[in-house]
């Protein structure tokens, strides 16, 4: 089985989609996928999918759905049995058994630790390979679930996912730029903050790859444009990390050439 739950929801088995049109139950996959090979009780398959809108037959109502879910499944696999061991019942809930790899959330939370690991080790050139190939896995610039109804559980996940997908293109960026990439970076990164215009993180992985390739006084326009978007928009001064690379070219560019 296959899922992808960053970007579009999909769900296929043999290549043949099981993944519900209808939004309750496409939305029940989902959740039992992220929680893939985990029990998901009943009552918090509820709260996601009705919140305190939930009836008192709403167990009921879970259970068709987990019926229709298994009829997809058993289509697909040609066999009823097969699908049972897949979408299993347990005691109080219901378990999505797939292998390690089959949810691509899953897949990039391994990468991204995998990478956090390489780069605490020092070893940024497998770090920067490890992000870049969990990066890969996200759709476009979609949000994760990006066609499926979230309540809270998938609401509060598709957040996770969502900062742990900024992290690790940060993350990527900064070790590369440890490897000395600043200028094959510098497109990326001025189309990064041009998508992201108040995002102080990619600002400054900016100004430092501007910096070392040479060009600090367009650094320092991109500090200063970005102390005025903060300030107009926030009223908000820039970190202090920016502050103090603002400083240090403000310093380079008043000392004159051969002090």
């Amino acid at each position: 089985m296959n899922i992808t739950v960053l970007g579009p929801f999909s769900a296929l088995v043999e290549g043949v989609s099981v993944s519900p049109t209808a939004g309750k139950p496409r939305q029940i996959l989902a959740l039992l996928a992220v929680q893939a090979g985990q029990v998901v009780p009943v009552p918090t398959v509820i709260e996601e999918v009705w919140g305190d809108g939930a009836s008192p037959r709403a167990h009921i109502t879970v259970q068709t759905y987990v019926l229709q879910l298994r009829t997809r499944l058993s289509q697909a696999l040609g066999d009823p049995s097969a699908a049972r061991e897949v979408l299993v019942t347990r005691p109080g809930g219901y378990a999505l058994l797939v292998g390690p790899d089959a949810v691509d959330a899953h897949v990039h939370d391994r990468l991204c630790a995998e990478a956090q690991a390489a780069a605490e080790q020092g070893d940024d050139a497998r770090a920067a390979t490890l992000f870049r190939r969990a990066l890969a896995l996200w759709q476009g610039e979609e949000d994760a679930f990006a066609d499926v109804r979230t309540g809270a559980l998938l609401g509060l996940e598709g957040m996770r996912l969502t900062q742990s997908r900024k992290d690790a293109l940060e993350r990527c960026l900064a070790a590369e730029l440890r490897l000395g990439a600043h200028e094959r970076l510098l497109p990326e990164l001025a189309d990064l903050t041009g998508r992201h215009p108040h995002d102080e993180g990619l600002h400054a992985l900016f100004v430092t790859a501007l910096s070392r390739s040479g060009r600090p006084e367009s650094a320092l326009t991109v500090c200063t444009s970005l102390r005025s978007r903060l300030d107009d928009r926030f009223g908000l001064l820039p970190s202090p990390g920016l502050r103090r690379l603002e400083r240090e070219l403000r310093a380079r560019l008043s000392t004159p050439a051969g002090a």
